[in-house]
């Protein structure tokens, strides 16, 4: 597809005129802070806004807002003010029939690949797609199935807070879109894959899914650099996935963008309907440059939710997460976990929060970060935090960090382990617990050999720091 062209001077100045302006901002103020900043049931769409006027309204924002920027602690921020948008734009690639490596081989329900700015691959089990399951492009989704798009896309996701945000939903284009009817349960995994492959690409990406009432499925998605490049390119992506009644999914995200030089500024939201559940397990293992709000919402009573996640940065990387568990309703439940290791210069930050809105009482949830520090010029920040309006609940939270132990090193050395063959058991068994919970030997495996690399990349770092103690 080529690149989004931009409106005509006059029709910019009409649209401007007809929208709403945006909320005035004193010169110089502080940038944006993440604490208690949830979306907090607030969405763009849904209730059949089409996809033509949230375009526009996101093409108008997108003219008038500045690229964002995040405090965080410690006097340090998250910033994309940097990025040269002007020299980035939407890329065309042609339809391929080889699929990812980081596939491997195995049996799928249905494979969609978007590289640059195209659909390049998209394959759905034929039995599944008699039983009424819908895998294919967002723009087709749109266009053949206006009903389903219209009622979800956009229903809890925003276009309006910073200029990503707004690029993302003006000039998204390819996309993906998974419907599971009501009462099917599949047992093999949908995978979605979106690539970039050099520099000078912008990537507007946008997942839409819908578990129906009783459906259970499974869903991953792999952000990738297929290759490493100079120069910048960027990723401004947006996610959603509904869970209607009783519905179940097992969903995880794999973001590795590699050496190349990708900024990542993306939005997760999963919604769980009454008696619904959703473990969904984000891995973020590569990337020079990654902001990521992910947000699961409880919004039916008996709703319920395990949200695990695992972060990794090493050398200059910088990560930044906020996530909220947000409970509408109850009685509910949930549990978030999550774990983080940083080596050389690399900044990493995690901001968890729990909310629970008046009226969702019986809720029950705790809130969970675990830290390994691997280098003492980085820098790992956990901000836990807890908004409580109601009173019949039960919500904490709590946080570690930790150091190579030393004595256990000289045991297993003692064994016959080499220095950086310890190191590498005691790191991979900190972030076990949450790879099982995978439930996929391949993807599994995945996380394991990269999380391996990276520690390979910073032994000599390691070593430097575990010597000067």
């Amino acid at each position: 597809m080529p690149a989004p062209e931009r409106m005509p001077r006059a029709t910019r100045e009409n649209a401007k005129e007809a929208a709403p302006p945006p909320p005035a901002r004193k010169p110089g103020s502080p940038p944006e802070a993440t604490l208690n900043a949830a979306l907090a049931g607030r969405g763009a769409g849904g209730g059949g806004v089409g996809l033509a006027t949230l375009r526009e309204r996101a093409r108008v924002a997108y003219e008038s807002l500045e690229l964002p920027r995040w405090r965080r602690s410690g006097f340090w921020q998250t910033s994309f003010q940097e990025l040269d948008l002007d020299a980035l734009a939407p890329i065309a690639q042609p339809p391929s029939a080889t699929l990812p490596a980081i596939l491997g081989e195995r049996r799928n329900a249905g494979v969609l690949v978007q590289r640059d700015a195209s659909i390049v691959h998209v394959e759905l089990d034929p039995e599944l797609a008699q039983h009424g399951v819908i895998l294919c492009s967002l723009e087709q989704a749109a266009s053949e199935h206006s009903e389903l798009f219209e009622r979800y896309y956009l229903r809890r996701l925003l276009l309006d807070r910073n200029k990503l945000e707004a690029a993302s939903a003006a000039f998204w284009s390819g996309g993906a879109f998974l419907y599971v009817p009501p009462g099917l349960a599949v047992e093999d995994p949908f995978q979605i894959v979106y690539e970039i492959s050099g520099a000078g690409s912008a990537q507007y990406a946008h997942t839409l899914a819908i578990g129906d009432r009783g459906s259970e499925f499974r869903l991953r998605e792999y952000d990738l650099a297929d290759a490493q490049f100079s120069g910048d390119a960027l990723h401004a992506g947006q996610f959603e996935l509904y869970l209607e009644d009783a519905a179940r999914c097992r969903l995880a995200h794999l973001t590795d963008w590699g050496a190349g030089a990708v900024s990542d500024c993306s939005t997760a939201v999963v919604e769980v309907g009454r008696d619904a559940y959703c473990h969904w397990l984000p891995s973020l293992l590569g990337g020079p440059l990654i902001r990521h709000h992910y947000e699961l919402v409880v919004a039916g009573q008996g709703g319920d939710m395990a949200f695990r996640g695992l972060l990794f940065s090493e050398a200059d990387e910088h990560l930044d997460v906020f996530a909220v568990d947000l409970h509408e309703t109850g009685p509910s439940g949930g549990d978030v976990h999550w774990r983080g290791a940083a080596t050389g210069s690399s900044r990493a930050s995690f901001e968890g929060l729990i909310r629970i809105n008046p009226g969702a009482q019986q809720s029950h949830t705790y809130l969970q970060f675990h830290s390994m520090m691997l280098s003492d010029q980085a820098k790992l920040d956990a901000i836990p935090s807890v908004l409580v309006s109601a009173d019949d609940v039960s919500a904490s939270h709590g946080g570690t960090v930790g150091e190579l132990d030393e004595m256990l090193i000289f045991y297993m050395q003692s064994r016959g382990l080499t220095r950086p063959q310890a190191v590498r058991v005691i790191v991979d068994g900190f972030f076990e617990p949450l790879i099982v919970q995978l439930d996929d030997p391949h993807l599994e495996g995945l996380v394991r050999e990269r999380i391996g690399s990276k520690l390979a990349a910073a032994a000599a770092d390691i070593e430097r720091y575990a010597l000067a103690r």
